[in-house]
């Protein structure tokens, strides 16, 4: 299993935070951001993660990361997405690193409050497709910023809108992804968006369409660090009240 962690992008919504440096390398609490997705991922026992970087302060990472050893990695690579094609075009450039296993991948400004380690079990006893991870939103408004499921027959996944007016459920799709080696074979039959970028949310739903997409919803605390400033400090509150990446609460309930 293969961990990927996505931390381009230009940064404009924590805009004038970032115009200096990459977000992902701006501090929550007393961490750069981009050390809580490799925990996240080390504590779900993954120990080989690429991390896919962009812009001008690509450089940067290097030197605050190393070789991962302090993380508990047994590999740390990184790549270089030259423009922002989205985060599916960001993935496609992990397929040699990622060398046939199964993978998961995780936006590099999301915090949890609780680690993913049953739902990436879950994952790893799931013979084929695709896994998402779910969140319900106590606020509706917010999720016409996010991807939201539709829900038919058994609960199964129909459809993931994104941005949707009226969300079509509570939940919202998180930025942490669950695939099988097809995945890359999906992301080459992919057509630009509206906005010129190769859509997750086109991933997802082309697993769906073949039925081999499924689900866990989370428990506890989700945070975007890079939605917009507010949520940003919003999510070091949280985390210097509470920490990030504790012990599932799905495994206390085992």
């Amino acid at each position: 299993m293969k961990g990927v962690i996505l931390a381009g992008g230009t940064g404009s919504r924590l805009h004038p935070l970032t115009r200096i440096t990459n977000k992902h390398l701006l501090p929550v609490y007393d961490k750069p951001m981009i050390f809580y997705p490799i925990e996240t991922l080390v504590s779900a026992g993954i120990d080989e993660i690429m991390v896919v970087t962009g812009g001008n302060h690509a450089g940067e990472f290097l030197p605050l990361l190393g070789n991962g050893a302090e993380f508990g990695l047994r590999r740390l690579q990184f790549s270089y997405q030259a423009h922002a094609g989205g985060i599916a075009e960001a993935l496609g450039l992990c397929e040699s690193f990622v060398d046939g296993d199964k993978v998961v991948v995780m936006l590099g400004d999301n915090i949890v409050g609780h680690g993913i380690a049953p739902y990436v079990k879950h994952f790893m006893d799931q013979r084929q497709g695709g896994r998402l991870l779910l969140k319900e939103m106590e606020d509706p408004s917010h999720l016409r910023h996010l991807g939201v499921p539709i829900f038919g027959k058994d609960d199964r996944l129909t459809y993931i809108r994104e941005k949707p007016e009226t969300p079509p459920s509570p939940y919202a799709v998180i930025g942490i992804y669950m695939y099988d080696p097809s995945v890359f074979e999906v992301v080459r039959t992919l057509k630009p968006s509206g906005r010129g970028e190769l859509e997750i949310t086109d991933v997802n739903n082309a697993y769906v369409d073949r039925g081999l997409m499924e689900y866990d919803i989370i428990d506890g605390f989700w945070g975007d660090a890079g939605e917009s400033i507010d949520v940003y400090y919003s999510v070091i509150d949280y985390v210097r009240q509470f920490g990030a990446n504790k012990l599932a609460l799905a495994a206390l309930t085992v």
